[in-house]
Parts: C-alpha cells; structure tokens; sequence
C-alpha cells in the first residue's frame, strides 16, 4: 500500500470530464529535506473525500500510481502517471488563530450580560 503524508496546500472542485466520469485534484505539500507539491487526484465516488479536509490540514493520502501511453498526432509516443487517491485519513485540522488572539465570548462582551 502507498501513502503520501503532508499538508493539503490547494484543493479543486469536481470536474466532470464526461458523463461517466468525474474526478478532482487536490496538492499536498510533502515535508522532508526536500518538500515536495505532489497533485493527486479523485475519481468518480471518491471525490468527496476531500469535502471535509480544510486548506492547512495535514493528512495521510492512500493512492494506487496509474500510467498510460498515449501516441500524439506525429506518432510519437508519450506516457503520462497519475497518483489515484482512493482514502483519507484526516489529521488534527489547523489552527484558525494563534492561542493569543483567541477571544471567549465573555471577552467580547465584558460584563454587560443580561442574565
């Protein structure tokens, strides 16, 4: 089974590429020694998987690698991969605010509560 870790950095809507066929992509920023920006993509039913992951969250991507060969117009033969995520585990979603700048609702008000 293959993963990719890292933090999700942009998400796309679906897009329907014919009527049988849906997909969506989405980037994860691999960390390490050298990060890494790594589009993957949904397929069909699984392109919600991503509905619930926020822009910042780290996750934990289980994909199948998938190539193909296509010959262009000249006869040239051409391959192309694509990384199909088919599962999610969601991480900790990230912070909205740094700990300081949080505010409780008694700090917004004061003590001018009505009861």
């Amino acid at each position: 089974m293959s993963t990719i870790k890292g933090k999700v950095i942009v998400k796309k809507d679906t897009v329907k590429v014919t009527e049988k066929f849906s997909k969506r992509t989405f980037v994860i920023l691999e960390a390490g020694d050298y990060p890494q920006e790594i589009e993957v993509e949904l397929q069909q039913d699984k392109c919600s998987l991503i509905d619930t992951i926020e822009v910042g969250q780290e996750i934990e991507a289980h994909y199948n690698l998938r190539g193909r060969s296509w010959t262009n117009p000249q006869g040239e033969v051409k391959w192309f991969n694509t990384i199909v995520v088919w599962k999610i585990d969601a991480m900790a979603k990230p912070e909205m605010q740094s700990t300081s700048q949080k505010m409780t609702i008694a700090d917004e008000v004061g003590d001018n509560l009505p009861f």
